[in-house]
């Protein structure tokens, strides 16, 4: 199975709860994959149906590097602040960031970061915990962090302690390409890396539900762009999607296909539900943050 479309403009989007799905949105610029596994659809070996959901976790990573990449950081950092708001706690967030872009000597607001050109929300706060910062953002790490083979030096708090009860959301930003994601602009996570982990990771018992969201930005355009984007336009309107919840709403995945307006995302959007048997209004945002 490939986690990753071959061909890089598009995005595709897969939900699985207790049946296995593909939703399919089609973008022109980014590429964002979202697939979401369900352990109760997984072999005999993994995790019971039975399962009880008891528990939340986020691993949220940027894996680019260098001033040009800002909006990368602020996507992650937007995502890192939207599931502590919704009451997933710091001890079961893992955040990787590959550069450390508040502190950058081009940064005219030291030590803080936007996400919008008005300035007014610093993501960048006294309360951000990185578990992983700078070089230490690898593959190698992120694949550990995933399947658990730490080394034992490893602390706990930089490793994913979820279990069978667990729903998790993995989310990362940077440069993709035919199937891979960038790391450091130094080495690529392909597709058949993270089908492997996330094989482990359900034979393992390591999650209920997984939500897996990936918004990469493809570099190869016909044009200069002046200046530094803060935040890539999906997770813009996503995330303003869901500043508008709250821990006890019900919005559906319906309400939020909906939210996305063509000719603000610039791109056309398209999802396929003949492989999943429930309605897009019975599935709650609630049901797949928590």
């Amino acid at each position: 199975m490939s986690l990753i479309p071959s061909a890089a403009p598009a995005a595709s989007m897969a939900f699985a709860g207790r049946d296995p799905a593909v939703i399919s949105l089609l973008k022109m610029l980014p590429l964002l994959v979202l697939l979401t596994f369900s352990s109760a659809a997984a072999p005999p070996a993994a995790a019971s149906p039975s399962a009880v959901h008891n528990n939340n976790w986020a691993v949220l990573v940027c894996t680019s590097r260098f001033w040009f990449n800002y909006r990368h950081m602020a996507n992650t950092l937007s995502l890192y602040r939207t599931v502590k708001r919704l009451g997933i706690p710091d001890e079961r967030i893992i955040l990787m960031l590959a550069d450390d872009m508040a502190c950058n000597p081009r940064n005219n607001y030291p030590a803080q970061v936007f996400n919008n050109e008005n300035h007014q929300l610093n993501l960048y706060g006294d309360n951000v915990e990185v578990d992983y910062r700078g070089y230490e953002v690898t593959v190698e790490n992120f694949l550990r962090v995933l399947t658990g083979r730490h080394e034992s030096a490893v602390p706990r708090s930089k490793r994913l302690l979820s279990d069978e009860g667990s729903h998790i959301l993995l989310y990362m930003t940077g440069h993709g390409g035919d199937e891979f994601l960038k790391f450091q602009d130094n080495e690529e996570l392909q597709s058949h890396d993270l089908a492997d982990a996330v094989k482990q990771m359900k034979e393992k018992h390591r999650f209920k539900e997984l939500l897996i969201m990936v918004d990469t930005c493809q570099a190869a355009t016909l044009f200069s762009q002046i200046g530094v984007s803060v935040v890539d336009r999906f997770t813009f309107h996503t995330l303003a999607f869901f500043e508008k919840l709250n821990m006890y709403s019900n919005a559906s995945l319906n309400s939020l296909f909906n939210s996305y307006d063509p000719s603000m995302l610039l791109s056309t959007a398209y999802y396929r539900m003949d492989l999943y048997k429930r309605a897009l209004n019975e599935v709650m945002e609630r049901y797949i943050y928590f």
